[in-house]
């Protein structure tokens, strides 16, 4: 190998192992290795950028704006209640994601499935007490699985069937050929997860230790007349579910039911008084047929779409301390209204209006933006923060977030557009009919996850440029001394190992010719080892740069690199002994 080749691999292993010592983050290793080839001349500026331009990452980052419009409507908690339902375990709850996503992912782009499920799990998670990152990895393992089943299941399996059609003559694949190696991948996938997860899979997040010691505010809740709670219990409501949320109590029509059943059945018009953590008061604001029982909030001067949740520490200078919340006039003093109120840590039992505010009292408000900026110096408080990125869902526009949502699905199986078409225009209609806001899709972007995709796409460039692709894959298949079974399993190997430290479609491309010739070489078909390509790259388990739904979960699941190598490693190894031991059998040699 050249020097060019030798000094690729080097950085590759450089930035593999900072990847996995876990002491940088992805993005910035991946593109300072990039600097590095691009600085030695083995990449051009062109080819180094190369992967900002690129359709699949571009689709990414459109698709978290997509997403954004479909949460700030409420569309996470339809997801929650009527896809998800009640876990009985964690097993079953794991079954419970990966069985819609591995589905939908068969005959759907599995990114924007990834990207849907990821903020709805993480509510659902929240509200079983169960970790993230028990669920997260399943989920991104399940979507990728879900696409080998066939054709069209990820975009691996049509360039692979592309190059097959040009490069051999061989008439392609049908949709639903693949199925004979993706439905055992998938199901060993199911199985692996739920045999291996107490062992191999961490808990990064711990489902309960957040809500100890936390604050607790007191807030009251009126359920809409004609609303989704009208006549469903406590229970079904999922008002218990709220992880540090209690129910105090329900008013209604001048009676106050204490120590509320959970088979209780809501009535329009009930006032339900809670205490809990700020979190899960801010979860109620997002739950359809729930808005806050102090009338103040609709008497704000700002439009609902610009308010936001702030919090404030009352000051012993305040004109509100001795007053009632009902009696202080807050609102119109400071354009904002009380809708919970924390004390030392301690239970009011009161409704907020009622409450006689004290020095050290915290409240929580519905507010204008600028609240923060107007009020961080006063003396009326001695501290504000805001919260804007836990607004109250806007439920009168999940219909239509739904209905583009679902556009969006219909057009791209229909094959009328693309994916990045579907998607930016899919984005652009969430903003236009303000199910999402500018401000809102901007920081719903998770910029980190696209600098990586985009500083893969170069360095899988320069493994290609530099030969060290092709010389270190013709070095390792010549081990096979001509023995078929053993040429596959080489395959296999050497396209899983590329797929972990590039990626998918890269690794494929690079591997095609390599598997092709080496088929030619053993003087055998062609097709087990361009099933063989697909199913490798595709099974990036290992690496959360393998493929861009473990991408997307590396940070809402808490991960770190080493998850990936030991939870995802033995699962590469299960999908390659499947694959190596069944696709000669309906692919013959």
């Amino acid at each position: 190998m050249a020097w060019e080749a030798w000094f690729t691999l080097s950085i590759v292993l450089l930035c593999f192992g900072l990847l996995a010592s876990n002491r940088f983050s992805p993005d910035l290793v991946l593109s300072g290795g990039l600097t590095l080839l691009l600085v030695s001349g083995i990449l051009s500026p062109q080819q180094a950028l190369a992967g900002l331009a690129n359709e699949g990452m571009v689709t990414v980052a459109v698709l978290y704006i997509v997403v954004s419009g479909f949460r700030e409507t409420g569309g996470i908690n339809w997801i929650v209640q009527s896809v998800l339902g009640s876990p009985r375990s964690l097993g079953h709850a794991q079954l419970k994601v990966m069985a819609p996503v591995a589905t939908l992912s068969a005959f759907l782009n599995n990114t924007p499935v990834v990207a849907l499920f990821i903020p709805a799990i993480d509510e659902w998670a929240k509200r079983h007490r169960l970790s993230v990152s028990k669920l997260m990895l399943p989920l991104s393992y399940a979507a990728i699985a879900g696409g080998t089943c066939t054709l069209i299941g990820t975009s691996t399996n049509l360039v692979i069937n592309g190059l097959v059609i040009t490069e051999t003559g061989l008439p392609g694949f049908g949709i639903f050929d693949l199925a004979w190696i993706g439905l055992p991948v998938t199901l060993a996938v199911f199985l692996y997860v739920l045999a291996g997860q107490h062992w191999l899979l961490p808990q990064r997040r711990p489902p309960v230790s957040r809500f100890d010691d936390a604050r607790e505010y007191t807030v009251e809740m009126l359920v809409e007349a004609g609303s989704p709670l009208e006549g469903k219990s406590i229970e079904q409501a999922g008002l218990r579910q709220l992880p540090g949320l209690y129910l105090i109590e329900i008013e209604r029509q001048g009676r106050s039911l204490t120590a509320v059943p959970p088979h209780e059945r809501l009535r329009g018009g009930d006032h339900l008084v809670f205490a809990g953590i700020v979190d899960s008061v801010i979860d109620l604001q997002r739950i359809p047929g729930l808005k806050p029982a102090t009338s103040q909030v609709f008497k704000l001067d700002s439009p609902r779409e610009e308010r936001c949740l702030a919090e404030a520490v009352i000051s012993n200078t305040s004109p509100v301390v001795g007053k009632t919340v009902r009696e202080g006039r807050f609102r119109n003093l400071y354009n904002a209204a009380i809708i919970a109120v924390a004390r030392n840590g301690r239970k009011i039992h009161q409704k907020v209006g009622d409450i006689k505010l004290r020095a050290g009292d915290t409240l929580l408000m519905v507010s204008h933006p600028s609240f923060f900026e107007q009020n961080h110096n006063s003396r009326d408080f001695f501290l504000v923060s805001s919260l804007h990125e836990m607004r109250a869902a806007r439920h009168e526009r999940a219909p239509l977030a739904l209905t583009i949502l679902a556009g969006m699905v219909v057009v791209v199986a229909l094959g009328w557009l693309s994916m990045l078409k579907a998607a930016m225009l899919a984005a652009g209609l969430m903003i236009i009919t303000r199910c999402t806001s500018g401000r809102i899709a901007r920081r719903a972007v998770d910029w980190q996850v696209l600098v990586v995709i985009a500083a893969s796409f170069g360095i899988a460039a320069a493994l290609q440029n530099s030969g060290a692709a092709a010389a270190m894959a013709q070095w390792i298949l010549s081990f096979s001394g001509g023995v078929p079974w053993l040429a596959l399993a080489l395959v296999f190997a050497t396209t899983a190992l590329f797929s972990a430290v590039a990626t998918n479609n890269a690794a494929a491309v690079i591997m095609f010719p390599i598997a092709l010739s080496t088929a030619e070489g053993l003087g055998i078909s062609f097709l087990p080892f361009a099933v063989t390509v697909m199913v490798a790259a595709s099974a990036s388990f290992a690496t959360p740069i393998g493929y861009q739904t473990n991408l997307m979960v590396y940070g809402p699941g808490g991960y770190r690199f080493r998850d990936y190598l030991i939870f995802g490693g033995p699962l590469t190894l299960v999908a390659g002994v499947l694959t190596v031991a069944i696709v000669p059998l309906v692919w013959h040699w």
